[in-house]
């Protein structure tokens, strides 16, 4: 295991390393007003000046090891120029990082505890009402636009729930319709494949044998079929934290939330391309790492599974 995480780390430091070359190229790609806030009253030579301070007239290979050197030794993102004029974009993000962990977080988890029991009751009543009144649900969510039922859900819960349409994070009633909404996507993702992996389960020669034993369904459909069911399911899940994370852009723009997803919107619009590259590099971390964790959950879950065996190396 120690052998397979060493390489999926060095793995991972590569796959980082290349979406962080690509975006640093492609941000140096545009319009150099994404580095002066007040572009248009500027002169040709306070802007020659101002690129020269920032270095972006040396080669774009030389820039890209300037920021790898800050990155790495200093945890320097840059500066940003347009959002907010000569502040670290660490500053920036510090205080909003947490408010889009702790807002995934309930989502995932709100995600989970409906989900899971929901695929489950699903695949238990397979071909009867529930069954069919949760694929309907999962039908409804994969086939309507996000954004249609976000707004829905907006429109009316705020009035059910006498809310403000803006975001009051010392309102505990003003976190339950964002989280909500970036919960349903996850909640139709774990109901689907759970109930797909339970049918399939419960077809399979040792349930069959064990009916034939005795053994009280409710047995049967909990401690095996679930659980192994739920094994390749939970490599997702940190995964789905990351989706859960992209979702919230839409969200904290349509609630106003002071996280990252909304920051994203807004200095994209504001074309600070020093904020964008930084919170493009945080939400690829969360991917890769996502993808390691799901590995360890595997593992964790079903100890007969390795992937240092033969075979076994994804």
């Amino acid at each position: 295991m120690a052998s397979y995480l060493a390489k999926r780390l060095l793995r991972s430091i590569l796959t980082l390393f290349i979406i962080l070359t690509v975006v640093f190229i492609l941000v140096r790609q545009m319009p150099i007003e994404g580095y002066f806030p007040n572009y248009e009253k500027m002169t040709e030579e306070q802007i020659r000046n101002g690129i020269h301070q920032m270095g972006l007239d040396q080669p774009i290979f030389v820039q890209l090891g300037n920021f790898f050197k800050n990155l790495i030794l200093h945890g320097d993102l840059g500066t940003s120029r347009i959002y907010r004029n000569n502040v670290a974009v660490t500053e920036i993000l510090a205080p909003k990082i947490p408010v889009s962990i702790k807002l995934g977080s309930l989502s995932l988890l709100l995600s989970l505890l409906i989900g899971l029991p929901m695929g489950t009751l699903m695949a238990k009543y397979k071909g009867h009402f529930f069954d069919h009144l949760g694929t309907g649900f999962i039908v409804l969510i994969n086939a309507v636009p996000a954004a249609v039922y976000y707004l829905f859900i907006q429109l009316y819960g705020t009035e059910l729930l006498n809310v403000s349409l803006l975001f009051n994070a010392n309102n505990p009633k003003s976190w339950i319709l964002p989280v909500f909404s970036m919960s349903l996507g996850n909640i139709a993702y774990y109901a689907m494949w759970l109930r797909r992996y339970m049918v399939d389960e419960s077809r399979k020669d040792y349930i069959m044998l064990a009916r034939i034993k005795g053994v009280d369904e409710n047995s049967i459909m909990f401690r095996h079929i679930f659980r192994n069911s739920f094994v390749p399911m939970v490599q997702y899940i940190p995964t789905s934290f990351l989706n859960t994370v992209i979702g919230s852009i839409y969200i904290e723009s349509l609630y106003s939330i002071p996280g990252m997803g909304g920051l994203l919107v807004d200095v994209i619009k504001r074309q600070d391309n020093t904020m964008v590259q930084g919170i493009v590099l945080l939400y690829a971390c969360v991917g890769v790492i996502g993808l390691i964790l799901g590995d360890l959950l595997m593992v964790l879950m079903d100890p007969r599974i390795s992937f240092t065996k033969k075979g076994g190396d994804r």
